[in-house]
């Protein structure tokens, strides 16, 4: 926890090589999964734990992130992850991340839309339904709400591969885990893409949770100036839509 103030939380990860790539570097879905338990570990410091919500039939859906990367984590390394809430404007709650390495420089910024809900009936619930006041932090933003994402109607999409939701990928709701989203995106791409492009962040609406055996039908794009867009369908619906900010490598 920050000493000058309850509102900021901060924590610190290792990042293990089984929290890396093929190239050695973190995975982005690694990155997710950090921020995600910091801001667990922030909301239960104010008296609520993760257990208590389950029970209260109350849980966190994360609708939309947008995340601007520096770098990517190297195996080993001590990142601290920063995380405060900046208030609610009607049931819409912002999140919003900043990841340091162990010399301070930041690797990586996010904001990010929240909604409470009730778990059995999938509807959002009010504020007042949460019972603890998590008051804003204000002495830092990462920016204003993020919008949706929102595809370029002229983009064409072509399915790239099949996921079923299993076991692996389930939370404790029993809906795909967030961060496992990022790795749906990341597989939709060559390993030659890989070698030739860099990752600088990703902004992500999740629109329809997947449970299990379900089957998701991952859509892509081709590179564009914005980077690589990501849909995620089942039939009619969709489950996400994304971006991968994507540039090509600049020779030194």
């Amino acid at each position: 926890m920050d000493k000058h103030s309850s509102f900021l939380w901060t924590e610190q990860f290792r990042v293990q090589a089984s929290d890396t790539d093929y190239r050695s570097r973190g995975k982005l879905s690694f990155l997710l999964d950090i921020m995600q338990r910091a801001a667990d570990s922030a909301v239960s410091s104010l008296g609520l734990s993760m257990e208590s919500m389950l029970k209260a039939g109350m849980g966190w859906m994360v609708i939309t992130l947008d995340l601007n990367l520096q770098r990517l984590p190297s195996p080993g390394e001590l990142l601290e992850v920063h995380t405060w809430s900046k208030g609610n404007k009607g049931p819409l709650w912002q999140r919003d991340y900043r990841i340091y390495d162990a010399q301070g420089v930041e690797l990586a910024s996010a904001r990010s839309i929240w909604a409470l809900v009730d778990i059995g009936k999938r509807k959002i619930l009010r504020p007042s339904a949460l019972p603890i006041v998590v008051e804003p932090y204000l002495e830092d933003s990462v920016g204003s709400l993020p919008d949706k994402v929102i595809l370029p109607p002229e983009l064409l999409l072509q399915e790239t591969y099949s996921y079923q939701v299993r076991y692996s990928g389930l939370d404790n709701n029993k809906h795909l885990n967030n961060a496992r989203y990022a790795d749906l995106c990341c597989d939709a791409l060559a390993l030659e893409e890989w070698e030739e492009l860099e990752l600088t962040g990703l902004h992500i609406t999740y629109a329809q949770e997947a449970k299990y055996g379900e089957e998701i039908s991952v859509m892509r794009s081709s590179l564009t100036e914005d980077g690589v867009y990501v849909r995620g369908q089942g039939g009619e619906r969709i489950f996400f839509e994304a971006c991968l900010k994507l540039g090509r490598k600049v020779d030194v």
